[in-house]
């Protein structure tokens, strides 16, 4: 990724994990806590695409693991997230931007939906039984809404924070070097513009191209032919 991918991600992503480890946290919500770190991956994920989306929520996830107060083994969610990461970074449109929030709205939903799966898959692999006491059901359900409560505020931001990075997705990459020539602008060339074709006269031929006005004509041939008479005389 270029340095200015790094910085941003980087930035938010301790943002998103301070801000969920010392608010969202300690809500006292019941079931699931909001994982506004996995929003700001999922965000990330649609503008960068699958190998950015896999790696940034792989040092996200890693970063989770790390922090306190953390009680889970180190790389269980940074597994979880860089397969989110990657899953929905494959949904960016050709383009590089979705023409409706129904896309990114649905990619939260699962998102929210296979991250506490993987996690509790995961964990039950390792022998932690956390989830099972809790009640994976719940767990599911409070998750989903709370993380689709939380998208329309973090997942935009979020976005449009990443293109600015990438520059205008609909612009193209610049190639072709028609869009910045000034013939091209004028001249129609490369554009889809045809040059506007010469007036045509009443005669056929197009006036001004290698054609005498009817007017210019007939007083030349008058003048000839006073001409002719005063040669005869």
């Amino acid at each position: 990724m270029r340095l200015y991918r790094t910085l941003l991600s980087v930035v938010l992503v301790f943002v998103a994990l301070m801000t969920q480890v010392t608010m969202l946290a300690r809500l006292g919500l019941p079931g699931a806590v909001p994982d506004l770190l996995l929003l700001t991956v999922l965000g990330l994920a649609l503008v960068y695409g699958h190998t950015g989306g896999a790696l940034v929520g792989f040092a996200a996830g890693l970063l989770a693991d790390l922090a306190p107060p953390a009680d889970h083994a180190v790389g269980r969610y940074a597994l979880v997230l860089c397969v989110i990461g990657y899953a929905a970074g494959l949904t960016k449109p050709e383009n590089g931007q979705h023409r409706s929030a129904t896309v990114p709205m649905l990619v939260v939903a699962g998102g929210a939906l296979t991250s506490t799966l993987l996690y509790a898959g995961v964990g039950a692999l390792v022998g932690d039984t956390a989830a099972r006491d809790v009640g994976l059901s719940s767990l599911l359900l409070t998750a989903t809404l709370y993380d689709l409560l939380l998208a329309p505020f973090v997942v935009p931001l979020i976005m449009a924070a990443a293109r600015r990075t990438e520059g205008d997705p609909l612009s193209g990459d610049g190639s072709g070097g028609g869009s910045d020539n000034p013939i091209s602008w004028l001249g129609g060339a490369g554009t889809g513009l045809r040059p506007r074709a010469p007036r045509r006269s009443r005669y056929g031929k197009a006036a001004g191209v290698g054609q005498r006005s009817p007017l210019l004509s007939r007083s030349a041939r008058n003048r000839a032919g006073r001409i002719k008479g005063v040669k005869r005389l």
